[in-house]
């Protein structure tokens, strides 16, 4: 078995990073899906399809939820996640590098993916004088 993986963002940053990844790494390692929070979105209606959502990429490992900006409303979102039973880790600052990064270790334990997903994101930036 292996962690989920779950996308929480604001709307068109999850679906889009999820296919660019997908087109790269055919098929994919992980399980992973997009949920995606509208700006005006009241949470706690939400709350039910996120999990539903979290479910759905629960293989028993626990899920990473890997949202685009910290405190934000998704951000929100997954933290009330995290408080539903299931194992669950958050990393914000998504970036298809992130994304990347954590399917190239589909065997690592959710204890060990956050760090893996940040390495993604840090490493992903580079500074090019071209």
């Amino acid at each position: 078995m292996a962690c989920g993986i779950l996308l929480i963002t604001h709307p068109g940053i999850g679906t889009s990073i999820l296919a660019a990844a997908a087109g790269m790494l055919r098929p994919m390692p992980l399980k992973a899906e997009a949920f995606e929070v509208p700006f005006d979105a009241d949470l706690a209606a939400l709350l039910p399809q996120a999990s539903a959502a979290m479910r759905r990429v629960d293989s028993g490992e626990g899920v990473l939820v890997l949202t685009d900006l910290y405190g934000s409303s998704p951000s929100n979102l997954a933290g009330q996640l995290s408080r539903l039973g299931t194992p669950v880790r958050r990393v914000s600052a998504l970036s298809l590098p992130m994304l990347l990064r954590v399917m190239n270790y589909p065997e690592q334990l959710l204890s060990e993916l956050p760090a893996t997903a940040a390495a993604g994101t840090r490493n992903g930036a580079i500074v090019d004088d071209a």
